[in-house]
């Protein structure tokens, strides 16, 4: 008998804009789009929350952000971690040292990480999963805050990058040296989380995919990508937006610049994503590889 398979599609940013949050409800709505990450921080937030609540479906998890964006504390308290506008590093390099070498950070951290976890709570919406922007999540240190917390706040799963760097070229062989890099990276940083949340019982999906291609989750992408799939439960995320975003520092704006591409290519890559999602075509594939297209809600309410 062959196994169920289970695809979860994520839209990353939820409450960074409000055409970030048109296209993801769009996407639910129209498309395959299933499931979301709250940035509670951002311009957006309060709207995106409101829409949440109108679409009981879609599953809404909390995008962590350290990094590129705002906080939630106000900078006195974290002065460590944010300038004097409450705004953290735009480097995940630099930020990433600093959290790991300076001692001053571990507190500060975990007072954010708390606060940000409390101004979800305060929303209302229950909690699909967690997951960070740029997968700053995945710093060692950050992630066993994040375990120590699962207990208080009820945190079920987190997302954990997987990917097989040889399907991906398969389908994309450009960036190459990123890829391989970040294949390397993520794949250590995986191991380590996956013993981590194992030991206290902590969820993960098999495979996530879209930390690759970041930028670059299209419709041809996709078609390439789904008959490929060996895993049974899986993630796509990507970064969906309509026009007039203001998309400075979204999940891919980084991979652009480290492959030295424009901004400005950001738009025309959020609305490429946005068409993969609401593609007759992406759905059909996914279908007939025996996805079922689903969420963690849906799936946590299976096994209960």
């Amino acid at each position: 008998m062959q196994a169920k398979r289970f695809a979860i599609i994520n839209g990353d940013d939820f409450g960074f804009s409000q055409g970030v949050n048109q296209a993801i409800i769009k996407a639910h709505k129209q498309g395959i789009l299933t499931s979301t990450s709250l940035m509670v921080s951002a311009d957006a937030a309060k709207e995106a929350v409101t829409l949440a609540s109108a679409y009981p479906n879609l599953a809404v998890g909390l995008h962590l952000v350290l990094i590129c964006g705002r906080s939630v504390l106000p900078p006195e308290q974290i002065p460590h971690l944010v300038d004097k506008q409450g705004n953290f590093s735009n480097s995940p390099f630099f930020a990433g040292l600093r959290y790991q070498f300076v001692k001053e950070t571990r507190q500060e951290l975990r007072q954010e990480i708390r606060a940000q976890l409390e101004k979800y709570r305060s929303t209302g919406l229950s909690l699909s999963h967690v997951d960070g922007h740029l997968h700053m999540h995945m710093h060692p240190v950050i992630l066993r805050i994040l375990v120590d917390l699962a207990p208080e706040f009820d945190i079920k799963v987190i997302r954990l990058p997987s990917e097989e760097l040889g399907l991906t070229l398969r389908v994309n062989r450009s960036h190459l040296l990123t890829k391989l890099v970040w294949s390397a990276v993520f794949g250590r940083l995986r191991r380590y989380g996956e013993k981590m949340l194992k030991s206290q019982g902590i969820s993960f999906t098999e495979r996530v995919y879209g930390l690759l291609q970041t930028g670059g989750i299209t419709e041809e992408y996709l078609l390439g990508l789904i008959p490929q799939i060996q895993a049974n439960l899986v993630e796509i995320y990507s970064h969906p937006a309509m026009p007039k975003t203001g998309n400075s520092c979204r999940g891919y704006a980084n991979a652009n610049a480290i492959h030295g591409e424009p901004l400005n290519t950001e738009l025309e890559a959020s609305e490429a994503e946005l068409a993969a999602l609401l593609s007759d075509q992406v759905r059909e594939v996914l279908l007939s590889n025996g996805f079922e297209i689903t969420n963690h809600h849906f799936l946590s309410q299976r096994t209960t």
